[in-house]
């Protein structure tokens, strides 16, 4: 990534106020780093709408409706997993975009998992798209890495999507 997550947010809070939309964040890997740098943001209480940190598989399943399932043959770590809890995000807080985070920092792979495997989801009304990544780096590295490109991917859903305009 080119540029800091302070600096993609930035860029997140004014787009979606200047379009009237809303974002909430559903995290695992990053813990709620996506939605604090947000929230660090001038203005970002005219978008956000909340966050889940959804650490364990429990909280992805009770609370952002991820299927038992899924977790169960894919694992946490997956992009059907990531979109699942980025749905989960929209539809828990009442947002129009959701993002989420998943992955394994390290220090060891998880679920079969090589360290700075990551998936990170947008959802709209119009569907969900999830991404893959290989970072590479610290354990707080990789995080920052996750949260940076988590925003970079709000901001390419907010220049790109049909999304719900002001009412």
């Amino acid at each position: 990534m080119s540029r800091t997550a302070e600096e993609a947010a930035a860029e997140v809070v004014a787009l979606a106020i200047a379009r009237g939309v809303t974002v909430a964040t559903a995290e695992s890997l990053t813990a709620g780093m996506v939605a604090a740098v947000l929230a660090n943001t001038p203005g970002a209480s005219g978008m956000l709408q909340g966050g889940v940190v959804a650490y364990q598989n429990s909280v992805k399943a009770a609370v952002l409706g991820v299927s038992e399932s899924l977790l169960v043959e894919a694992g946490s770590v997956d992009a059907g997993v990531a979109r699942a809890m980025a749905e989960g995000a929209r539809k828990a807080c009442g947002a129009d975009v959701g993002v989420s985070t998943t992955g394994v920092a390290g220090p060891e792979a998880h679920d079969g998992k090589d360290v700075g495997t990551v998936f990170i989801a947008v959802a709209s009304e119009q569907g969900s798209e999830a991404f893959g990544y290989a970072f590479s780096g610290s354990r707080g590295e990789i995080r920052e890495q996750a949260a940076a490109a988590a925003l970079e991917r709000v901001l390419d859903l907010l220049r790109n999507a049909e999304l719900p305009q002001v009412k």
